[in-house]
């Protein structure tokens, strides 16, 4: 879902400024990748909130849904990417352009979606596995954390535009 404002952004014009822009491309960069490195330090600070793993609470489906929403919209290389490749396959002689950027838009999120959640029900087993034992599923958010930190930083360190 945090890619349908990037999809809209690009079939209304608006992603090409951003792609073009270095100051609205950072400031992007620099919100997603600070909310990435937020949610590595709750991970680690959190790690051991695991403890009693059979007692856990999981996140409900509002919050993974809001924390999946923000860090795919502060993502600057979606529009990039869709500025990029989507141009390509548009006819502007077949319609609108911006229906059809649209149309192409919409495809990637529901391809995304069929993957990823291949990717959930593996990532659910897994969890199983790791939620048997306390030191198991700290070790793993902890982990996590120390990875969401290093991936905001990459992002905020990378990519730069000149």
């Amino acid at each position: 879902m945090g890619t349908l404002p990037a999809v809209l952004a690009v079939a209304f014009g608006v992603g090409a400024i951003v792609a073009s822009s270095v100051a609205a491309f950072t400031v992007i960069k620099i919100v997603g990748a600070a909310y990435l490195v937020w949610l590595g330090v709750q991970a680690i600070r959190h790690r051991h909130d695991h403890r009693s793993a059979t007692a856990q609470v999981p996140a409900s489906a509002g919050t993974l849904l809001r924390q999946g929403f923000i860090v795919g919209v502060t993502n600057p290389k979606t529009i990039a990417f869709f500025v990029a490749v989507l141009p390509q396959f548009v006819a502007p002689s077949a319609g609108p352009v911006w229906a059809q950027l649209l149309l192409l838009g919409v495809i990637f999120p529901a391809l995304a979606m069929v993957c990823d959640s291949a990717w959930a029900l593996a990532a659910g087993t897994a969890r199983t596995w790791f939620a048997r034992s306390p030191r198991r599923m700290s070790t793993l958010s902890g982990t996590g954390g120390v990875m969401m930190i290093g991936l905001g930083g990459t992002l905020a360190f990378t990519g730069t535009k000149s």
